[in-house]
């Protein structure tokens, strides 16, 4: 089979050699991946001055802010002890108080049971404090924050997930961005916990290496991150205040991202900073149905606040022009219409060539991509990884990756139809239905 669709691709090629490389190019170059090559390029130019700027000696820190940290709980059981003691062994000298959220305590007595008993591992630790705050009747994540951003008295507080562990040094590369007063936010980096449970959680892990630790590296350094993750996200509690805390729905993170860029047109020197030696390790789901779940809420998600609840929001004025063209590009066309022309490209292809010249377009498709993803995975790995001998070892998961990354797009673009003719953001596990139905979008 291989080998006709080979010869049934040289052939092709042959038959328009008289028209000119030109039309060869139309033909078989993926103009389709060249829309991602702007973002590329500005990612990796932002990883290498990344590089540069480490490699200078950091001054000496001359304050340690106390930082409130808010954990949201619901059904995590005893592995809300993990994230506990995760961060009461911080390598911090600054004051850290752990205020964790169980949301529904009625229904979830084990995990409220377990963050009580999480208090031994507080108990005579210097500079450390521990708060169980139970909200009885369920809110979902958004009221859980709100509760906990109520009752914070640290100059930073962090938004967590329950069932997310820490690095140790986690809270000293996080608190060390706020020692500029531009700074409002900034982006934790996650690695997947699970990673060698199965080929899911492997593709995954690779994912959030690429997508995270490279991706938000670079467009951190343009001022350009795109989310603040909701398991791990750090902000300057005076300015979430000011904000009025997180808003109900579903996608937080994201949402509160584009709240806080809302003032970046009026005022341009605030700044969301990433930091890849701040890293929290979470769990991926260790399945493809759990992983197509999970998408399918995250995808559709994007449409729900790009096109139904910020459309107006999104302008120039607001976000100022370089978040404006970002947002506009990453965020709507990346994001939103791009997996629409993927699969438009390649249902484009099964309809006008043979079978034999598809699989040859498709495998110099491929190749292309690969090599693309090989040479941006090995800047990672060089510049940014703080665990470059362990990330190395993914790169022959590299392999089927350009795979995972062309059926998750068209996994997209089946989720981005869900919410637009069904609003599925009002069926999210991330808050019960009467807290959704009252978002107005």
């Amino acid at each position: 089979m291989w080998e006709q669709a080979v010869h049934a691709f040289g052939t092709l090629v042959l038959s328009t050699s008289e028209q000119g490389w030109l039309e060869i190019a139309l033909k078989f170059f993926p103009f389709v991946l060249l829309l991602e090559l702007p973002l590329y390029v500005l990612v990796m130019a932002g990883i290498v001055r990344f590089g540069l700027r480490e490699h200078r000696p950091d001054r000496q820190r001359e304050r340690y802010p106390r930082v409130s940290c808010l954990v949201t709980c619901y059904a995590e059981g005893e592995d809300v002890r993990k994230t506990i003691h995760s961060l009461a062994q911080q390598d911090y000298p600054g004051f850290i108080e752990i205020v964790v959220m169980v949301d529904g305590a009625v229904q979830n007595r084990a995990t409220l049971e377990a963050a009580r008993r999480a208090q031994d591992l507080v108990a005579g630790l210097p500079r450390r404090q521990l708060i169980v705050l139970p909200k009885w009747q369920r809110g979902g994540r958004v009221s859980a924050l709100n509760a906990g951003l109520q009752i914070a008295t640290g100059e930073v507080v962090m938004a967590l997930d329950g069932d997310t562990s820490f690095d140790n040094d986690m809270v000293r590369h996080a608190t060390r961005h706020f020692d500029d007063p531009r700074v409002v936010g900034v982006a934790g980096c996650l690695r997947v916990r699970n990673a060698g449970q199965s080929m899911a959680t492997r593709l995954q892990a690779l994912e959030y290496m690429l997508s995270i630790g490279a991706g938000k590296t670079g467009l951190s350094e343009f001022n350009l991150v795109n989310n603040i993750s909701g398991a791990f996200g750090v902000f300057r509690t005076a300015f979430i205040r000011n904000l009025g805390g997180w808003d109900a729905g579903t996608a937080e993170d994201l949402d509160i991202t584009l709240r806080i860029k809302q003032y970046f047109g009026r005022h341009p020197g605030l700044r969301i900073v990433f930091d890849p030696h701040a890293v929290g390790h979470t769990d991926a789901p260790d399945t493809w149905r759990g992983f197509f779940r999970q998408r399918l809420r995250w995808d559709g998600d994007l449409f729900y606040l790009y096109v139904r609840k910020f459309r107006y929001n999104l302008r120039p004025r607001l976000l100022g022009w370089p978040n404006f063209l970002f947002v506009t590009f990453n965020g709507l066309f990346l994001q939103v219409v791009m997996p629409f022309m993927i699969v438009a490209y390649t249902g484009v292809l099964f309809w006008t060539l043979p079978a034999g010249a598809v699989l040859g377009v498709l495998g110099f498709v491929y190749v292309v991509y690969l090599a693309a993803l090989v040479l941006y995975f090995l800047l990672y790995v060089v510049v940014v990884s703080e665990r470059p001998l362990e990330d190395l070892a993914y790169l022959g998961w590299l392999v089927p990756f350009p795979l995972f990354a062309f059926v998750n797009r068209v996994h997209c673009s089946l989720s981005t139809l869900q919410e637009m003719f069904l609003k599925a953001h009002l069926d999210s596990s991330m808050a019960p239905w009467w807290v959704l139905r009252k978002t107005k979008f």
